[in-house]
């Protein structure tokens, strides 16, 4: 530990040996003080000539700025004439001033050369900054083995500084064999001699029992002693004792004054615990501004556990107004300085666009983080984006190893999951003995769902003996916990989305018809749904329009707007347009989005009212803006073609871009082409290029074919055959036969894969079996010629045959060869005669 200098190492009290000369104006003797203002004038007089203790003492005084002006320089000047008359406590002084650099340039060289000297003049207080020279390697070597010698001859001259540093070596084994026991004896003899650094560690000697017995009272002790001193570091381990109770009584008071205390002289982990001691009340009134402006503090100063506790407070709106974009900003932040907690935050800030642009792609990353790093919120998140196939491919064996993870780790979710996993063989083996231990274990931590399925396998004696008298326990522990009007509900909903239990449409629809009996009007209007689809029952559309009427006039506003859609398409009713468009109106007024747009669709078309453009161009603007992105779609085409309002390409643009930016794979093609044509934008092949990509990630079929484009010709990328490989790949495996004759071809030129005969041939027929006449052509070149099949005359016959009346002009010229020389059918001139001529008709009108 490096000791910096101060004004106690300079020797300015001892002057008597100065000559006990008179100041020739005062007659009285300036050694000790200047007692006139011509006191300094004679002492000067008798320095300059020649006296070496006047030198000194007179550079004392400069030094001092005592009764006189300070002045480092002069100071300076007259310790090195001093040094040069021979005045050796002078050494020491001179090697200060070299080493702080006061009254000369900062020289650790000159300094540790001073000190030497000094000490080698018997100068004893210099030994202690020369053990500090050799410890830091300052102005010399580093040699711990001096540095600990000198703090060793230190000790008897230089008091606690010098024991302190002594102590530290012993401490560390710096320039000796550690020894626990002798830096205890030096950390006590320093801390009684007052210094507060040896207080501290003094008492984490205690604390820790290192050199001497552990002793909670006396580590309190001189942690309370250092505090006093002022130290910050001490006070917070005091106000930490304070709330443990250790070495003394818990008293949150005393630990929230320390925490006060070392937050005031801004060590930012008091800020931190002051904070929280703000937010729950411990040891002060509970006051969330003031934990919020003490986490700000601690945040802007680097404490990381305060930039989570930040963005906690923003995110939630606590002790300051909600702001999302802040709290996503300390949530990084957070992240960025190793809190692995904020990252399950930061994953659902991704996840739902909360003070951010949604991305689940970024939100997958940071549950793999946070998981990774043990959070059980985290597991489950990320099971369900291997489940649901949520910013990664779908992965029914991951989902189901993280759903597991979480649930060891008793997370609520995931073992209610884990459990219907087991009971249904989802996604492992049946085993009802695992699901009955997870579901007991939920059901004795008051789970609900739990309460209900354990009393199940108690029933029906699945996973554990049959047990009729339990399951009426469970049974009841369940209703108990269940508000009957909602119980219907929910229980609906769970069957439906598979949520706590298997999905069961059955289930769901009996639930929903329960709930719907009772008066629900949510429950009507899924009941219509489960009606309408045929979802837990037959699918009846009289019956789905009547409980969307009933839900409809019990105000419900989903049902509301498809009551209007059951008129409109004739469904469970007479088809009535202007039924349609008075719900469909009626709805949008109580601001349902979709009915907003089928509003504007009925304006639009002039169904079931008068054909009105700008009303229609209003209400898509109404849903639009309530984030329809059907209405974001048909805002867009109006302003494109005009249609209810001025022909606008860049608010068409503005609302392409909108919608893609929401995930829609089409207008992320559409904003591709805008970008590449420069549509309603300037035009910018990077950004085509960027959106094609992203529409292609999301299985856009053009966006493939126009991504593929792209690297093929070295358009907005650079020349990519490895990726124009790819993507003709995830097209071909779609369903496309244009990029099964393309991927063939891939394959026998060996164009961004390995050239491989035989896969061109499999994808050469798969293409020319879904009516692709160029690969028809080339099915037909490979069986005649035996490339990547067995040669087979007969059938390269039959596909230049079917090439030719697919339209391929080039498959003519074979096909008649094949007529001509009998090549797979009888030779027959006449045939090979009309398709020579069929070829030259066809280069005739090509020129």
């Amino acid at each position: 530990m490096e000791t910096e200098f101060n004004e106690s190492n300079i020797l300015d009290k001892n002057t008597d040996t100065i000559n006990t000369k008179n100041c020739l104006y005062c007659n009285t003797i300036f050694t000790e003080k200047l007692w006139c203002k011509e006191c300094i004038n004679s002492l000067e007089k008798l320095a300059e000539n020649g006296d070496k203790e006047a030198m000194y003492s007179l550079a004392i005084f400069y030094n001092n700025g005592e009764e006189i002006e300070r002045n480092l320089e002069k100071a300076f000047y007259w310790y090195q004439k001093a040094v040069e008359n021979g005045n050796e406590k002078a050494l020491f002084n001179l090697a200060n001033s070299y080493y702080n650099g006061e009254g000369t340039e900062k020289n650790l060289e000159k300094a540790f050369h001073w000190y030497q000297k000094a000490v080698e003049n018997g100068v004893k207080e210099a030994m202690l900054n020369l053990a500090i020279c050799y410890e830091n390697g300052k102005g010399t070597e580093k040699n711990l083995e001096k540095a600990f010698y000198w703090y060793q001859k230190a000790v008897e001259n230089s008091g606690e500084e010098a024991m302190f540093n002594l102590a530290i070596c012993y401490e560390n084994g710096e320039g000796t064999e550690k020894n626990l026991d002798k830096a205890f004896y030096w950390y006590q003899k320093a801390a009684e001699n007052g210094n507060k650094y040896a207080m501290f560690n003094l008492a984490n000697s205690y604390y820790n029992g290192e050199g001497a017995e552990k002793n909670l009272e006396k580590a309190f002790h001189w942690y309370q002693k250092a505090a006093e001193k002022g130290d910050k570091v001490v006070m917070f381990n005091l106000d930490s004792s304070y709330h443990s109770g250790e070495g003394m009584g818990k008293n949150l008071e005393k630990a929230f004054y320390w925490y006060q205390k070392a937050a005031e002289k801004n060590y930012i982990k008091a800020m931190l615990y002051l904070s929280i001691c703000y937010e729950n009340g411990k040891g002060t009134e509970k006051d969330l501004e003031k934990a919020f402006y003490w986490y700000q503090k601690a945040a802007e100063n680097g404490e990381e556990q305060a930039m989570f506790n930040l963005a906690n407070s923003y995110y939630n709106g606590k002790g300051a107004e909600k702001n999302l974009e802040k709290a996503f900003y300390w949530y990084q932040k957070a992240v960025e300085n190793g809190v692995k907690e904020a990252m399950f935050n930061l994953a659902i800030c991704y996840k739902n666009g909360k003070g951010t642009e949604k991305n689940l792609e970024k939100a997958f990353h940071w549950y793999q983080k946070a998981a990774r790093k043990g959070d059980k919120a985290a597991m489950f998140n990320l099971a369900n984006s291997y489940y649901k196939g949520e910013g990664i491919g779908t992965n029914s064996e991951k989902a189901f190893y993280w759903y597991q993870k979480s649930a060891e780790k008793n997370y609520i979710k995931a073992m209610l999951y884990l459990a219907i996993c087991y009971k249904n063989g989802k996604k492992t083996e049946e085993n009802l003995e695992k699901a009955f231990y997870w579901y007991q274990k939920l059901a004795e931590n008051g789970n609900k769902n739990a309460m209900n399925n354990l009393a199940i396998c108690y029933e029906d004696g699945e996973g554990t003996e049959k047990n009729l008298e339990k399951a009426f326990y469970w049974y009841q522990k369940a209703a108990e916990n269940y508000d009957k009007d909602s119980l219907l509900i929910n229980l609906a909903n769970s069957y439906y989305n598979g949520e706590g239990t298997e999905k069961n449409l059955d289930k769901a629809f009996y639930w929903y018809q329960k709930a719907a009996e009772n008066g629900n009007e949510g429950a009507m209007n899924n009941l219509a749904i489960c009606y309408e689809n045929g979802v837990g029952t037959e699918k009846n559309l009289e019956k789905a329009f009547y409980w969307y009427q009933k839900a409809a006039e019990n105000g419900n506003e989903d049902a509301i707007n498809n009551l209007g859609v059951c008129y409109y398409n004739g469904e469970g009713a007479e088809k009535n347009l202007e039924k349609a468009f008075h719900w469909y109106q009626k709805a949008a007024e109580n601001g349902n989005e979709d009915a907003m747009n089928n509003l504007g669709v009925c304006y639009e078309n002039g169904e079931g009212t008068e054909k009105n453009l700008e009303k229609a161009f209003c209400w898509y603007q109404k849903a639009a803006e309530h984030g329809n992105k059907y209405a974001m779609n048909n805002l867009a085409i109006c302003y494109e073609n005009g249609v209810g309002t001025e022909k606008n390409l860049e608010k068409a643009f503005a609302w392409d871009q909108k919608l893609a930016e929401n995930g829609d794979k089409d207008a992320m093609n559409n904003l591709g082409v805008c970008y590449e044509n420069g549509v309603g934008t300037e035009k910018n092949l990077e950004k085509a290029f960027y959106w094609y990509q992203k529409s292609a990630e999301n299985g856009d079929k053009d966006a493939t074919n126009n991504l593929g484009v792209c690297y093929e010709n070295g358009k907005r990328t650079v020349k990519n055959l490895e990726k124009v490989f790819y993507w003709c790949q995830k097209l071909a495996e779609n369903g496309n036969k244009d990029a099964m004759n393309n991927l063939a071809i891939c394959y026998e030129d060996g164009e961004g894969t390995e050239k491989n005969l035989e896969k061109a041939f499999y994808w050469y027929q798969k293409a020319a079996e879904n009516g692709n006449e160029g690969a028809m052509f080339n099915s037909a070149i490979c069986y005649e010629n035996g490339e990547g099949t067995e040669k087979n005359l007969e059938k390269a016959f039959y596909w230049y045959q079917k090439a030719v009346e697919n339209g391929n002009k080039d498959a003519m010229n074979n096909l008649a060869i094949c007529y001509e020389n009998g090549v797979g059918t009888e030779k027959n001139l006449e045939k090979a005669f009309i398709g020579i001529k069929k070829q030259q008709k066809m280069v005739i009108k090509m020129q």
